[in-house]
């Protein structure tokens, strides 16, 4: 009779023991299996010109920081004073993706708050997205002069993630 009733307060207790345990992660650094593997390949049409293409390609060679984003994306206006910011540092090349938007919206958001980015393409249906997991916006990538993803940030980027991680990352894969 006492095992019965044992049963369930022991399976109530490792329970709570998980909960605790996941209310303690801060869902900002999930793990992304993309990092220290190659960075997904692409070719899509540039966003300030259509009849141009970008590939990850195109960037072998750099060390340079990738950030999906969109002009329906609150956070991506929180954010983007701070690429602003960044973008003066000219420490590497920004390349934005804007995710899922319509090209006159993201033009003018670009228009109204200054562009940040070295070069944007454009990935009107999602699909580089997809392949970069990303699932929402903004998301950056940290990828290195062999293409590898060394880093991935979900959320927007903070002058305190630039200087913690970001920044000091970059500063040593520039070395190697």
């Amino acid at each position: 009779m006492k095992a019965k009733f044992l049963i369930p307060l022991a399976l109530f207790a490792v329970l709570v023991v998980f909960l605790a345990a996941g209310l303690r992660l801060d869902p900002r650094e999930v793990p992304s299996p993309l990092v220290n593997k190659p960075a997904p390949a692409f070719k899509v049409p540039q966003l300030e010109q259509p009849e141009l293409q970008f590939a990850a390609e195109d960037m072998k060679g750099q060390v340079w920081l990738f950030n999906v984003w969109a002009s329906w994306c609150v956070a991506c206006r929180q954010e983007h004073p701070v690429l602003m910011q960044f973008a003066r540092q000219k420490l590497v090349p920004i390349v934005g993706l804007d995710y899922k938007d319509q090209r006159k919206d993201a033009l003018g958001v670009l228009q109204r708050s200054g562009n940040p980015y070295d070069i944007n393409a454009f990935d009107a249906d999602g699909r580089v997205g997809i392949d970069y997991g990303v699932y929402g916006v903004p998301e950056s990538y940290v990828i290195d002069k062999a293409g590898i993803i060394r880093y991935k940030h979900i959320g927007p980027i903070t002058v305190e993630a630039l200087e913690k991680t970001i920044i000091p990352l970059i500063n040593e894969l520039k070395k190697s």
